[in-house]
């Protein structure tokens, strides 16, 4: 009997409690992580920042939610599950009040990036906890549930963050009313039940480091790229750094005794294919998701709360699709329904450049329920594939894995077609705006019509705006055909390293449940 009463049980398991707690923190996560590209315009009016620093608000939350997603894995098993999701939701917390009440976008950027940290605990800390406290058919349950929250915040995080920044004090009452909303289940999570891996494996720091300072200098070369210049010292510096990481990174892989990745898995055809899954799915869904809401503001002069209701065309299907996929994914087969994925996200980014200044929503329709579907197959077998393509003793490694690949590609993907926008857009408006077109392309892909017009000397601005849209478009246009392109040559790709057999000792397992592989992997992880 526990000498405290008063004292949280240490013991006994809680699992319905566990389940609507860890929930309901999670899904604040994929809210605040589409949600801020909704917001961007607001800060850029708010703090008179440039693009490359605007850009950061949403890079800097994905970078470090990526990049210590597999260090935060580590140190739940060594320091105490309950303890790691408790200081990733604290710290989210705080870092959403800090941003709320940002000076500057220095401060804003480093409370994003402390977010995206807290965000990495609280996820690998929250599946951990899932995983220890149901079993069998129950935890499939479990994770499928945790896969709905981060579908329901992923879905409408864009059109919650409109909502907030239309009518509740702009984008710094969107984020302290997510600091509020946590307080809720931060407050409850002492009553979880605690665990640790009793033959803890340590952590790779080498690894760690070598790889979050080389991820960081590559995005940061790229967001920076358009404004310094692609030869300025600084963004040669990062890309030389980056390499010179990354070599350091794979030499200390191969010699550590427990790695934190172990590259040799990326020898393995089927594993290799679906690492590339992620990435590939970066670009042609979740960057979009970040650059379309500035458009639809910029160039039709929509409201935040508008243009976040727009993108629900393209994030409502992965409410749906994935339970009907879950349902046939036995009948079909990994292989076929990954190159549908790639192949809808193909068609989608193709279709959409019909998108145009005032074009409808239902000329929108088509493209971006098409995008949806595609990425929405994936969430039903992709985690489950990820961990079925090497062998059972290496599941927990490979999981890890594929993790850290999506959300680094994640941030790769938002960097880059960020980048590619922004220097077409620029070297379109140089013809009109000359020396300004820097700084109108910084307000336009803020959303900033205004803003963009107001950047260009009067004698230039009648007419602009029609101009700087077309130009906006046209670099739209040429990032969606790269999307598609990509796309393309990934369902091939994907098609041909899928063919072999998966390992000896998992032939005959079956594939891991919808909602349950990314979840639950990060246990492994």
């Amino acid at each position: 009997m526990n000498a405290n009463p008063a004292a949280p049980p240490e013991r006994r398991t809680r699992p319905v409690l566990t389940l609507i707690v860890v929930c309901a923190a999670i899904v604040l996560i994929p809210v605040t992580a589409t949600g801020a590209s909704v917001a961007l315009p607001d800060v850029g009016q708010d703090l008179a920042t440039g693009l490359a620093a605007a850009q950061w608000v949403v890079n800097a939350f994905f970078l470090s939610y990526g990049s210590f997603m597999a260090v935060t894995g580590s140190l739940a098993d060594l320091t105490g599950r309950r303890r790691m999701f408790m200081i990733g939701v604290t710290l989210f917390c705080a870092a959403m009040v800090v941003a709320s009440f940002a000076p500057n976008i220095g401060v804003l950027i480093g409370a994003r990036v402390l977010a995206g940290i807290g965000a990495a605990a609280a996820t690998t800390g929250g599946s951990s906890l899932l995983a220890q406290a149901f079993q069998g058919p129950a935890r499939t349950r479990a994770f499928g549930f945790f896969g709905t929250a981060i579908g329901l915040g992923l879905a409408f995080g864009p059109l919650i963050a409109g909502v907030l920044v239309t009518s509740l004090g702009g984008w710094r009452g969107f984020f302290l009313a997510a600091a509020l909303v946590v307080l809720a289940p931060l407050a409850a999570s002492p009553w979880l039940t605690e665990s640790r891996d009793d033959h803890p494996a340590g952590l790779d720091w080498t690894g760690a480091v070598t790889f979050t300072g080389g991820l960081s200098l590559f995005v940061f070369a790229f967001v920076q790229g358009p404004e310094l210049g692609w030869t300025h010292p600084a963004v040669l510096g990062s890309f030389a750094a980056f390499a010179v990481l990354m070599v350091a990174f794979t030499i200390a892989e191969r010699r550590a005794a427990h790695p934190m990745f172990d590259i040799t898995l990326f020898a393995q055809p089927r594993f290799l294919a679906i690492c590339a899954m992620p990435v590939l799915l970066a670009f042609g869904f979740v960057a979009l998701l970040l650059v379309l809401p500035p458009y639809f503001m910029a160039v039709d002069g929509v409201s935040a709360q508008y243009a976040g209701l727009l993108l629900v065309l393209l994030t409502g299907p992965t409410l749906i699709v994935p339970t009907i996929v879950g349902a046939l994914a036995q009948r079909i087969g990994q292989r076929a329904l990954l190159v549908a994925t790639l192949l809808f996200v193909a068609a989608g980014t193709a279709w959409l450049t019909v998108i145009e200044p005032g074009v409808g929503v239902a000329v929108l329709a088509g493209p971006m329920l098409a995008i949806g579907i595609g990425f929405g197959i994936s969430l039903a077998i992709l985690d489950g594939a990820a961990v079925s393509s090497v062998a059972a003793s290496r599941a927990g490694m490979a999981a890890g894995m594929f993790n850290t690949m999506r959300l680094a590609g994640e941030a790769i993907a938002v960097a880059l077609l960020g980048s590619l926008l922004a220097a077409v857009t620029q070297a379109r408006l140089a013809d009109t705006a000359g020396a300004d077109a820097q700084a109108a392309t910084a307000r336009l892909l803020q959303g900033d019509m205004d803003g963009a017009v107001a950047a260009v000397p009067a004698a230039l601005r009648d007419g602009f705006a029609t101009t700087a849209g077309a130009a906006y478009t046209d670099a739209l246009h040429i990032g969606l055909w790269v999307l598609c392109a990509l796309s393309v040559v990934g369902a091939v790709a994907v098609g041909v390293l899928m063919g072999g057999r998966p390992p000896a000792d998992d032939a005959a397992a079956p594939a891991a449940p919808a909602g349950d592989g990314r979840r639950e992997a990060l246990v492994e992880g």
